[in-house]
């Protein structure tokens, strides 16, 4: 039970992080910031549901 608990918490940091990298820091001058805050958010996505 604890080891669901976390890999949810993991899981749910990992969306907030790439979240943050698409809406704060994605401005139109860096586009492999996107790809990274994209690929974030797919890995805690990915973290959530298995």
């Amino acid at each position: 039970m604890f080891f669901n608990a976390l890999k949810k918490t993991i899981g749910v940091c990992f969306i907030g992080l790439g979240l943050g990298i698409l809406l704060v820091l994605l401005l139109p001058i860096a586009g492999w910031l996107f790809i990274i805050g994209l690929a974030i958010t797919a890995v805690g996505l990915a973290w959530l549901v298995c």
